[in-house]
């Protein structure tokens, strides 16, 4: 767009894009013209129920623009009368970033995003009418549908405004418009000019209104008739953004109210009157401030003191050797803030008679300099003399003493000084340089942004350092003097990477233009010791992609850049910038990520002579020849499979066979790489093997070799800063940070330690002397406040999920974990005597726990108590310092209130909001303090950016202070002594005198690049903590209240100097949720690059062993020790980590919102798993049908959690049904079962064609994975198409009458329809619906019509075919009003043209599918209605409230509108109800035969009922468990299989028929374990279950009875198994104690305590003479404890004999969460009953055979998962082991041969072969497959 003169002084929008014709627009919905009585003009009129489906988008298509560049945007409008609108502008920014400014009715408050703000809108209303009244006196509750005399609008934004002060943008021009419903529209234009609706021209020419000044009346043809002699105003309404209006607590667009003020700019200041306005207060203002009056009348007002505006300082550049930090006193402040601004302050208005005074100011500026008002008393002030000498001592009172971060901006900087003794690096805003020997830091502040590129000249005199954002700073620094030396900008932004010569003369840069182009730019600094400039010498912009850019050591004009596909020398000569690319042959497609130049050459070697290396992310190293531009040489770097054999499944981000190299280093006698596997590695320089090697936790993002190369830098993308030894070979850390925003932190008062919480996940514990991380936590659950005990070495953790967790350091325990909260926590404090601690959460409540006790019991519990949001975190709550008093915001956000800190009784509430009344908006409270020194002092942060001081006696107002921060302040706290005041606002820190009587109140320190989260003094006022995007330790030196009197705290003594204790130092072994007190070394390891030892050493009890690999050293005696203190590297164990808790999706910053799950119970959810099957690789699978070694012989079940998982032909005899991903077919008249195997997800849903030959299934899943759709041949039972295409869960499938199509619906998560062509299935169609769809179907009558309802109504759809085009109109009807608001949940065609829909209320609803109008409607039931079945003239209908019910529904076509037909006989139209049964759960799935008489029905119970009308009654087809199955076992002679489950059931099944035999049911209680009595007798068979209340019960098959109960033990009992003679039965409880217990009397005849404390999950009994083992018994049993401890004992019952013959103990590393951990199995060998075979968690997978004989193990088999299941055969030596994979896994003991098979869709939980070995069960969730064992 070249010239905008055509768009001056307005563009007519509808006139330039012709809307009329409708060719550059889009209309959508109801969209019409009528001709407006008022305007008495053509205006569009937007309908409908739901705003985006109704609406005018302007241009048509979306990649098109306006490119309208006006400031002002007007819109003509009026909303429809009780409805809702919503507008979208989409406005383009100079960054060239589109953001979406949206205003509706419908918004309640304001909102904003980076690329969205959201504004309510207020609609106005006729003058004097009810609702204009009411506006006038409400504060708030004015959003909401239009009123019904609503008038039409002329609305104003400026979009310039907008964008600036919410977005942080440039205004470039607006792209589109969309108008959507409800509204009437008379026209839109755009202009740079502001102008009145209200003024006539005449009236605008003699007030002298100009274009010229930027004002005007509005045009002609955009302008509102007005009757002669009438106010434009008392007709229409003029409302403009900003607003001058009365102001809401959220900022609106709402009606204007006219001021008489100068309108020639929008930023003009009202005119000042001589005398002081009255201000009137409402009657509803008067009403609230009469309730505060004692609070709020002040004695005496102290006369205003007129403020001074001290000299204006010199602007220079503040570097790290002025304090090591940049600060600003308020006369400072004020001076750089507005160069000659004064404050004028009118007089107090004489009291009013009623208690309050009110000041009105007639100039007001944002930048105002902060103004104290002290009410409690009028104080002496001093002379203006002396008062100018009065200021905050000392000067500065703050000094940046440490940093504690890295990165932020860039993680790929990090630089050795020439010396080597120190490293500089960013962290966020600020460049720190540490001293790599005592770790003090020294601090270069002045960058604005955060630091995104470093770099040094040769002899690291020069620093350059370069700032990302939208205008990139570039500043060159003295090192040593840390002054700096030129300050400037290139037109460039993003500026990402830098390279100075090592002359220091030459300053290299890249980053992007404003179009976004990738710029190279190259200055001159040659005179910036000299006091010179730095001009620019060169720039270029180009199109390849660079990823470094470096300049050469040796010609400081020759530079090098790599990226993406190429490699490129340039050249500056004669003020250009050329560049040639370096030919790459057929390596020409890589990414290139770093380069560096050969060292350890005479400088004065020619050029030519010299070799570049590049190093790629495929791994190769490439050599290249300078002179000739060509490859010189290639090699590619492989990682040693043998040595890292263990840790083949490290995550990286590259899966090929190379390493990924991000960066390199060379130096004159090796090579430096770093990777993204984590290592760094040091190689020769002909690349033959690594010689060191070091490993980090998360990618290597730079390298760099000192210059004397006895040290090389490292630095990972995940905030970690160390340096490798090459002498010592050994590594030391030198910073670790978060990665994310510090949210919240605490102080340990007698240990220095510093607890933080971050944004990333994780919670550290630091040294504040030495900066070293002492522990760390990782949580996959957002923390978000932490609170150390007083005195105690106990902190405390509040999560975002409500969760808080209490640790104890010291002792490595986790103390509590109290999930009372249910939203974020918001608020944790202890009581400064630590009796007790208090926790809030998002929710507003408030919870008071005794902390002298372990569990921390919850002592009350107040709800609404704290205002809700997180806005208030992490210091919503506060504790005086006497632990009397407890302060917060709430209940709302406009009162502050005081409770009683023991008991949690309201003390005091103030009002904030209407302390001020002069301002019009609400106060409202963001944080509050108490001050130490002086309890009676409470002190509140306002959102009108004021302190206020509150008696916390009398809620008396004390004192105030205003304009504290240029925003709101985020954080306060106050000194120990209360003499100084702590700030956070706008990324700045104050420090404030408290008392406020200085002339100078305050100094302000910058530093932060985001918003400071939390501040707070240190103890006896040493220090200041600050953080946010770091963490900040400030020394304060102003002197406390005692050193002033002359006293000396020991305290302090201890405070300013370490501890010399060494508990940095301690090694801790933690578990669970105990931190880490230090993170594993990295490794060394030897020149041999793929044949290494690796040698593992513990060091000291640290929690995860250290891996350590020595290299051939010719000087044995030297030392590897690393130089004290050191900090350790973590390593990442891949086997402790849940497969649950690595969700990619957690790792983006930014989540879409979920949608909401409909009120529908027909979506299918599946159950929650804890499989990870998606890592499975099958390793052995069978080739042919004979050489399997298992047989699928039956599936036991219904899996009642689908929906329409069922189908049933009757004319073929067969009806198929699911059992998570297995597909059973049954033949009803042979009762054969054929299985289908292909899914490995839970299966959702079934359809089958007319001819039942083809039959369609979808899986669900819970994640975004794709879903599949299979199309299965039901005679050959094989998958004929495998349909990938739906994300989430397929919620229906339904063929056409004609089998030529087959629909499939998406769940709620991905609403998309699909029609597929059963052919060939490819997709013919597909639309994503606006709402959720519950159910489809197809027309019996007419194939090519079909029907889905949903949330948003019922969808009629005709299918329209021309050749291969496919085409589909859709046509959408709304409910009924007579049903209310219900949404559509099911529906089933009737012949004739008729359609029957379900509601989630119980209507069933008659639809006529020719007018697509509702006929009829009637309650069926009082649930939901789930399944909908019609043929003939019978209804069927299956709900939620488990009843089944037929209807006679011939009367719904007398309901049909006939010819000549006035009136329906309404007589003609009751339906009636033929038949009802009620079932045992929800109904999910039925099909029936033609004639309705009989049926099959699934519901949630996982029972399939056989249904006959005739004589009413149901038969139990197919019945499963509900729940999890917990146990499955054989009887002994293998006629009958017991199960036992989760609901409390033990159900006895027939193994020939498999069929229920018998259910024993106990309510309320969970049935962890079954076993069989040893009988052989039918008659005396029993069955002995173990429940969650640690009962056992014993039932009797004969009578079908429980005969006995019993309670040998107080936990769940976790197994059970009767002796082998059935003596004795022995259980084990969660408790880890073993009972004894008789099946006769019931008696507990011995306990055994070996395993206390660690669940028992085996016991196992055989027959067995244990004379060879040297004791006396007939029997041998064994239990395996979760701690992998086995016991195996000897028995003879009868003689009451039991010993303990071994005791097993099984070695296993250090673990982090128990609850991943496999469970320990422990089986005798059925073949050897000598020896004993144990799989659990250790250092290895593996099976571990034990011989009682010879006391060790003798034999293992490698296993490649953890076994969560294990059952031995026997008889033919084989073992079955399941697995969390979903992996059922056979092997042969004697050859280690083995076969896998993948029939379930959750982690398998039990197996079991059959007293034979000919058949096995096997178990996961509720599914249980029985198959027949072939062998191996």
């Amino acid at each position: 767009m070249a010239s905008k003169g055509w768009q001056h002084p307005y563009v007519n929008i509808f006139k330039h894009v012709k809307v009329e014709e409708w060719k550059k627009t889009a209309k959508e919905g109801d969209v019409s013209t009528y001709t407006d009585k008022t305007l008495k003009c053509p205006v569009f009129r937007i309908s409908g129920p739901l705003p985006a489906n109704s609406f005018i988008h302007i241009p048509k298509k979306s990649n098109q623009s306006l490119g309208l560049t006006g400031r002002f945007f007007y819109l003509l409008f009026r909303p429809t009368p009780g409805k809702y609108f919503v507008v979208h502008l989409d406005v383009a920014t100079e960054e060239g970033q589109v953001v979406r400014i949206s205003f509706s009715n419908m918004f309640k408050v304001f909102k904003s995003t980076p690329t969205w703000l959201q504004f309510p809108f207020l609609c106005g209303a006729a003058k004097d009418s009810v609702y204009d009244n009411t506006s006038k006196s409400a504060r708030h509750g004015l959003v909401g549908s239009a009123p019904s005399s609503v008038r039409w609008t002329c609305l104003m934004l400026d979009l310039q405004y907008m964008l600036s002060v919410y977005a942080n943008r440039c205004h470039s021009h607006l792209k589109s418009i969309r108008l959507c419903a409800n509204m009437s529209v008379k026209n839109m234009f755009t202009s740079d000019l502001l102008l009145n609706p209200g003024v006539s021209f005449h009236e605008a020419k003699l007030m002298g209104m100009s274009s010229s000044q930027g004002t005007g009346p509005i045009p002609r043809e955009m302008s509102f008739p007005v009757p002669k002699g009438s106010s434009w105003h008392d007709f229409y309404d003029h409302i403009r953004f900003p607003s001058e209006g009365t102001k809401l607590p959220f900022d609106s667009i709402q009606k204007y109210i006219p001021q008489q003020e100068d309108i020639s700019g929008i930023t003009q200041q009202r005119l000042v009157e001589d005398d002081p306005p009255i201000v009137t207060l409402s009657k509803a203002v008067q009403d609230r401030v009469s309730l505060i009056k004692q609070v709020t009348t002040p004695e005496q007002l102290p006369q205003e003191r007129r403020p001074i505006v001290a000299n204006i300082p010199e602007l220079g550049v503040v570097t790290a050797q002025q304090n090591n930090c940049i600060h600003h006193s308020d006369d400072e402040q004020e001076s750089l803030s507005s160069m000659s601004q004064q404050l004028t302050c009118t007089p107090p208005c004489e009291d009013d008679g009623a208690g309050v005074h009110v000041y009105v100011h007639h100039h007001k500026s944002i930048e105002d300099k902060p103004a104290e008002k002290n009410v409690e008393e009028p104080g002496s002030y001093p002379s203006s003399k002396s008062l100018k000498r009065q200021k905050l001592l000392p000067d500065p009172i703050l000094r940046l003493k440490g940093i504690i971060g890295f990165g932020g901006g860039t993680s790929k900087c990090a630089l050795w000084t020439k010396a080597g003794d120190a490293v500089v690096y960013p962290c966020h805003a600020i460049i720190v340089s540490m001293k790599i020997n005592t770790n003090e830091q020294r601090f270069f502040i002045g960058h604005s942004d955060k630091v995104s590129a470093l770099a040094f000249n040769g002899t690291t005199t020069l620093l350059a350092s370069a700032q990302t954002g939208n205008h990139s700073m570039v500043r060159v620094w003295d090192y040593h003097k840390g002054t700096c030396l030129a300050l400037f900008t290139g037109h460039i932004h993003s500026l990402f990477c830098l390279s100075l010569s090592s002359s220091g003369s030459i300053l290299c840069g890249v980053g992007k233009d404003r179009h976004n182009k990738t710029m190279v730019l190259v200055w001159n600094t040659s005179g910036l010791f000299k006091g010179g400039d730095v001009t620019v010498l060169a720039k270029a912009h180009t199109d390849v992609d660079i990823h470094t850019m470096k300049i050469a050591f040796f010609d400081d004009t020759r530079i090098v850049s790599c990226g993406r596909d190429n490699i490129r020398l340039w050249r500056v000569r004669n003020g250009t910038l050329r560049s040639c690319p370096v030919n790459l042959g057929e390596y020409h497609s890589m990414d290139f990520s770093d380069v560096a130049f050969e060292e350890g050459l005479s400088p004065d070697l020619y050029v030519d002579d010299r070799t570049l290396f590049a190093s790629s992310r495929s791994g190769h190293i490439f050599e290249i020849d300078y002179s000739r531009v060509v490859i010189k040489n290639v090699r590619r770097l492989l990682p040693a499979q043998q040595q890292h054999a263990d840790r083949r499944e490290k995550l990286t981000f590259n899966t090929g066979p190379g390493i990924s190299i991000n960066c390199i280093s060379i130096s004159s006698s090796f090579c430096a790489t770093g990777s993204e596997d984590g290592f760094l590695r040091l190689w020769p320089l002909d690349f033959s093997s690594v010689f060191l090697e070091a490993e980090h936790e998360g990618p290597v993002s730079v390298v760099s070799v000192s210059f004397d190369s006895m040290q090389v830098l490292s630095a990972t993308s995940t905030g970690n800063l160390g340096f490798l030894d090459v002498g010592s070979q050994g590594y030391n850390t030198l910073m670790r940070s978060h990665t994310d925003t510090v949210l919240s932190f605490s102080v340990d008062k007698t240990r220095r330690h510093l607890s933080t919480a971050s944004s990333d996940g994780t919670i550290c514990i630091w040294d504040m002397d030495s900066l070293h991380q002492l522990y760390d936590f990782a949580s996959e659950d957002t923390p978000s406040s932490v609170a150390f005990h007083p005195s105690q070495q106990i902190f405390s953790c509040g999560f975002s999920s409500g969760i808080i967790r209490i640790f104890d350091i010291s002792s490595a325990k986790l103390l509590a974990e109290l999930r009372q909260l249910r939203g974020e926590v918001v608020g944790l404090a202890f009581s400064p005597d630590g009796e007790f601690m208090y926790s809030a959460d998002s929710q507003g409540s408030l919870l008071l726990h005794n902390s002298s006790e372990d569990n921390y019991n919850v002592i009350r519990v107040l709800g609404n108590a704290v205002a809700r949001g997180s806005e208030h975190a992490p210091d919503a709550i506060t504790v005086s310092s006497d632990s009397r008093c407890l302060a917060f915001v709430g209940p709302s956000q406009y009162i502050v209130t005081i409770c009683d800190a023991r008991s949690l009784n309201e003390l005091l509430r103030v009002d904030v909001s209407i302390l001020d009344l002069q301002s019009t908006q609400l106060d409202s409270a963001l944080k509050v303090c108490f001050a130490p020194a002086s309890t009676e002092h409470l002190l509140v942060a306002t959102s009108a950016n004021k302190i206020i001081w509150v008696s916390t006696k009398t809620g008396r107002l004390i004192r105030e202070v205003s304009n504290v921060h240029k925003l709101h302040c985020s954080c306060l706290a106050v000194s120990e002594d209360s003499r100084f005041l702590l700030t956070a606002g706008n990324n700045t820190l104050k420090v404030w005198d408290y008392s406020m009587q200085l002339h100078v109140n305050s100094q302000m320190f910058i530093g932060h690049s985001q918003t400071i989260r939390q501040v707070r003094f240190l103890p006896e006022q040493s220090g200041v903590v600050t953080v946010g995007d770091a963490i900040f330790l400030w020394d304060f030196l102003g002197n406390p209240a005692d050193l002033v009197t002359g006293t000396f705290s020991q305290l302090r003594g201890s405070l300013l100097s370490p501890p010399k204790d060494d508990s940095h130092t301690k090694v801790v072994q933690l578990c669970d949720w105990m931190p880490r007190q230090t993170a594993p070394l990295p490794n060394s390891s030897p020149p041999q690059l793929l044949s290494k030892a690796i040698d593992q050493v513990t060091q000291g009890a640290l929690g995860s062993s250290v891996k350590t690999v020595s290299s051939p050293n010719p000087n044995p005696g030297s030392s590897c020790e690393p130089r004290a203190p050191v900090s350790f590297l973590k390593v990442t164990d891949l086997l402790d980590i849940s497969p649950l808790k690595s969700n990619p999706v957690d790792s983006v910053g930014f989540k879409q919102k979920n949608p909401v799950r409909p009120d529908c119970y027909r979506h299918f959810i599946p159950h929650f798993k804890t499989s990870s099957f998606d890592q499975v690789q099958v390793t052995a699978a069978p080739t042919q049908a004979h050489e399997e070694g298992l047989k699928l012989k039956a599936v036991i079940g219904y899996n009642g959690n689908g929906r329409g998982n069922m189908v049933w032909s009757p004319d073929q005899g067969l009806f198929a049904y699911t059992c998570g991903c297995v597909i059973v077919v049954e033949y009803l008249h042979s009762g054969s079962q054929k299985h289908l195997l292909g899914h490995r997800e839970e299966i959702s849903c079934l359809a089958l064609t007319n001819d039942a030959k083809t039959m369609a299934s979808a899986a669900g899943s819970a994640n975004d994975t794709t879903n599949i759709i299979c199309l299965w041949d039901i005679p050959t039972g094989t998958c004929c198409y495998t349909i990938p295409y739906h994300k989430g869960a397929v919620q229906s499938l339904s063929f056409s009458r004609d089998d030529r199509f087959l629909l499939s619906v998406g769940d709620f998560l991905d609403p998309d329809v699909a029609l597929w062509s059963r052919k060939n299935m490819q997709l013919l169609w597909s639309e994503r619906m606006s709402g959720p769809i519950h159910d489809s179907a197809f027309s019996p009558s007419a194939a090519s019509q079909m029907a889905c309802v949903g949330s948003q109504g019922l969808y009629f759809c005709w299918i329209h075919t021309q050749g291969s085009d496919v085409d589909l109109k859709v046509q959408r009807v709304d409910t009924p009003a007579d049903v209310g608001k219900v949404e559509l949940t099911s529906l089933s065609y009737h012949m004739d043209n008729f359609l029957f829909t379900g509601t989630n209320r119980g209507h069933v609803c008659a639809w006529d599918t020719n007018q697509q109008q509702c006929l009829m409607t009637w309650e069926a039931d009082s649930g939901e209605i789930g399944a909908l079945l019609c043929k003939g003239n019978r209804l069927l209908t299956g709900s939620n409230s488990r009843w089944l019910r037929l209807w006679e529904v011939e009367a719904v076509q007398c309901m049909r509108p006939k010819e000549n037909v006035s009136k329906i006989d309404d007589s003609l139209t009751t339906v009636l109800m033929e038949h009802e049964i009620m079932l045992d759960g929800t109904i999910v799935s039925a099909a029936f035969d033609n004639t309705m008489d009989m049926g099959i029905v699934g519901t949630t119970a996982g029972t399939l009922w056989y249904i006959n009308w005739w004589d009413n009654s149901s038969i139990r087809l197919v019945s499963g468990h509900k729940t999890e199955v917990n146990d499955v076992v054989f009887s002994s002679d293998e006629s009958h299989f017991a199960t036992c489950s989760e609901d409390g059931s033990v159900r006895v099944w027939s193994t020939i028929s498999y069929e229920l035999v018998v259910q024993f049911q106990v309510l309320t209680q969970a049935c962890a374990c079954v076993c069989w009595s040893p009988c052989s007798n039918k008659d005396d068979a029993r069955v002995a279950a173990g429940y969650s209340d640690g009962t056992l019960r014993i039932f009797s098959l004969a009578s079908t009875e429980m005969e006995m109960k019993l309670q040998p033990h107080h936990t769940s009992v976790s197994s059970i198994q009767y002796s082998s003679t059935g003596h004795v039965i022995l259980s084990a409880g969660n408790n880890g104690l073993v009972a004894v217990s008789s099946p006769v009397n019931g008696a507990t005849l011995r306990v055994f305590s070996d395993h206390k404390r660690a669940t028992v999950t085996t016991i196992q009994c055989v027959n067995e003479e244990c004379k060879n083992f040297g004791v006396e018994g007939n029997e041998m049993w064994l239990a395996a404890g979760s701690d992998r401890r086995v016991s195996v004992w000897a028995a003879d019952w009868l003689k009451e004999k039991c010993d303990l013959l071994d005791w097993l103990t099984f070695p296993a590393p250090p673990h982090s969460v128990d609850d991943s951990l496999p469970p320990s199995l422990a089986a005798f060998c059925p073949s050897d009953h000598s020896l004993v075979i144990y799989t659990g968690y250790a250092a290895e997978k593996e099976l571990s055979f034990y011989s009682l004989v010879k006391k060790q193990i003798i034999k293992k088999i490698a296993l490649p998962h953890w076994a969560t299941c294990m059952s031995l055969s026997s008889k033919s030596q084989l073992i079955a082991i399941g697995s969390r994979e979903c992996v059922l896994k056979l092997i042969k003991i004697n050859s280690g041969r083995f076969q896998d098979f993948l029939q379930h869709s959750d982690s398998l939980q039990t197996c079991c072969f059959s007293p034979s070995g000919a058949a096995l069960f096997s178990v996961a969730f509720n599914e249980i497959l029985l198959w027949e064992v072939n062998g191996l």
